[in-house]
């Protein structure tokens, strides 16, 4: 399940997720990404990640379809959560998306006003 974060703004999607995402919460994530793709040609995500979140196989599939094939409409993503592993996958990871001219950060739950402020820069 997800919740649209009242402080999106232009080009700024901020996300919460929670509990598990399916194939139609994806489309509509993607369904919304695009809208804002189209308004304003490159977009920035926060993604707030709840301590049980999970994901189906065929979410997770189109997840990364889409973002392979939007890379050059992301300017910036930051995730919050407070595992470590995140953390570190998004430190390896951040180094591929620089590569796509992408920023990437990842923020601990406690640091969330920071990461907004990081990503409405």
């Amino acid at each position: 399940m997800y919740t649209i974060l009242p402080r999106s703004r232009g080009s700024v999607l901020g996300i919460e997720i929670n509990g598990k995402v399916d194939i139609a919460q994806e489309r509509e994530l993607v369904a919304k990404a695009e809208e804002l793709i189209g308004a304003h040609g490159k977009i920035s995500l926060l993604v707030v990640l709840g301590d049980h979140v999970g994901t189906s196989f065929e979410a997770a599939m189109a997840d990364m379809k889409w973002t392979l094939a939007n890379m050059k409409h992301l300017a910036k993503i930051a995730i919050v959560s407070d595992s470590k592993l995140l953390a570190a996958l998004v430190a390896v990871d951040a180094a591929f998306a620089k590569l796509a001219s992408i920023e990437e950060k990842h923020f601990d739950k406690a640091d969330v006003e920071t990461a907004w402020h990081w990503i409405e820069s």
